[in-house]
């Protein structure tokens, strides 16, 4: 059991500790908003990846696996949400005046990771790879979530904070939308990396 904990760990920083398309959009949270009125997006975004190792652990992903046009539903719902996202990351401008509009919430951090190509591509890994059939589902399913759970706490943050002092050298300057159009640009090519290359079904 150990051993199991401490490989799907090793894997899971990785995942979670590398350019993604949750990531990018935290680094770019972070540098609009700063780390601390970013937290409830943060935790929703920690939260939301929940919303799939259950399901997952629990077998229905193979009942829905029998439905090819479903998953291509989802491929399809999740360009469209992280293309949307792009967009908006491009158009963004850190400004040195108190913001007056407020940052995304808990809610809007919860549907990130099901919309997340690369934490679905994770999670089946994890279980198709790193779990025996001597384990029982919900030990599986325990050992999935807490230890993802335990990762995310620790580098969804920094993240964050990695954009808020990005944002600090950058800040009112000419290559300030650069900066923006540049983040746009590395969410759109890790979700279509993680759709194309990661995330077969």
């Amino acid at each position: 059991m150990l051993t199991v904990i401490i490989s799907f760990a090793l894997f899971a920083l990785t995942q979670v500790s590398t350019p993604g398309p949750a990531n990018m959009i935290l680094l770019t949270t972070g540098a609009r908003y700063g780390l601390r009125r970013a937290l409830p997006f943060v935790f929703g975004v920690i939260l939301g990846k929940q919303f799939i190792i259950w399901p997952i652990g629990f077998g229905i992903i193979g009942y829905v696996a029998n439905v090819p046009s479903v998953f291509m539903i989802l491929k399809v719902l999740s360009a469209l949400y992280i293309i949307w996202l792009s967009y908006k990351i491009a158009n963004l401008r850190i400004t040195v005046r108190e913001l007056p509009e407020s940052p995304p919430g808990f809610l809007s951090g919860l549907i990130v990771h099901p919309l997340n190509p690369k934490a679905w591509g994770m999670i089946i890994t994890g279980y198709t790879s790193f779990i025996s059939n001597e384990i029982n589902t919900l030990t599986a399913i325990l050992i999935i979530s807490c230890t993802l759970i335990g990762m995310q706490i620790i580098l969804h943050p920094l993240w964050c904070w990695g954009g808020q002092r990005l944002a600090l050298l950058v800040k009112g300057r000419s290559y300030e939308k650069y900066l923006m159009w540049s983040l746009a640009l590395l969410t759109l090519l890790s979700v279509f990396y993680a759709l194309y290359q990661g995330f077969e079904f």
